[in-house]
């Protein structure tokens, strides 16, 4: 009688964003299932606001690549609106730039993402959704609860 191979999980994409905090060198990271969206944008922003509001940041400067969400309407508004109320309130603005297109040497995070790459893959890219979450957590020193945006 064979044996039957263990149940695998089913394949699930996941996506990363990655930041460097430039005052502390600090790497970040935030993930989330499937094709990242604005909402998952918004989801990371809102994790972010009351660490930036904890450090009395007076503007907090973010640098997207240009991927669709990172340029959307709603973002944007969101963004206004935060402001709005940051300026009422006495909290730090956000202000979001785009890196110039075909210029990955430029973001601070690249050379992260490819050490991360090396160090998680496997050489089959055979690689559970959970497995890989909890590989790169590992490899940047987050916690999984931390970086998971639901």
């Amino acid at each position: 009688m064979q044996r039957e191979p263990p149940p695998q999980e089913p394949q699930q994409a996941i996506a990363c964003w990655g930041a460097v905090r430039q005052d502390t060198g600090q790497r970040e990271l935030y993930l989330c299932a499937g094709q990242p969206d604005t909402g998952d944008t918004l989801l990371m922003l809102q994790r972010r606001r009351p660490v930036a509001r904890g450090e009395k940041k007076r503007v907090w400067l973010i640098f997207w690549d240009r991927a669709s969400w990172h340029k959307s309407k709603k973002l944007h508004r969101w963004i206004h609106q935060h402001n709005q109320a940051a300026q009422r309130q006495g909290d730090g603005r956000l202000r979001s730039c785009l890196w110039p297109g075909k210029s990955p040497w430029l973001h601070a995070m690249e050379p992260h993402w490819l050490h991360a790459t090396r160090a998680v893959a496997e050489p089959n890219g055979e690689l559970a959704a959970s497995e890989l979450k909890r590989r790169l957590c590992a490899h940047f020193d987050t916690e999984p609860d931390t970086a998971t945006l639901l």
